[in-house]
């Protein structure tokens, strides 16, 4: 095929992504391919939501809020500050969401070192005791 169009199999070798998880981002709305019978083919348009899709799925973006950027570009413009003005906030919530995350981890590692820590010393006063005696035992 040309530079400018793509069959569904080039665009999921190029991003080491399903047919399947194409489909289902044109079912959803997100692309919109021309067709040649039942056969699919994708612009350069095309090609460049799928990768803005995929970014914006990386970094945790819901597809919901990745539409809500898709919608506000507007390809007649060189200009797109509305849309890099909500891909900043939902940029930020993302760093927030995550902080968050990683403070719950934290969290959770500490209640798990503490834990760990109590059944060793748990097993080692046993253990002393059990030595104890047996020592008590023996004699």
């Amino acid at each position: 095929m040309s530079s400018t169009r793509f069959t569904i199999s080039e665009l999921s070798k190029e991003f080491a992504i399903t047919t399947r998880s194409i489909r289902f981002y044109e079912d959803q709305g997100l692309l919109s391919p021309q067709r040649e019978g039942q056969k699919r083919i994708y612009t350069a348009h095309d090609r460049t939501w799928l990768k803005l899709i995929l970014r914006g799925k990386r970094l945790g973006l819901t597809l919901a809020e990745i539409s809500q950027i898709l919608d506000l570009y507007d390809s007649s413009s060189t200009n797109n500050d509305q849309q890099l003005f909500v891909f900043i906030e939902k940029i930020k919530t993302r760093q927030v969401a995550l902080q968050q995350q990683m403070e719950d981890i934290k969290a959770l590692q500490d209640e798990l070192n503490a834990a760990e820590q109590r059944c060793i010393n748990s097993l080692s006063s046993n253990s002393a005791l059990s030595s104890n005696q047996s020592l008590e035992t023996q004699s």
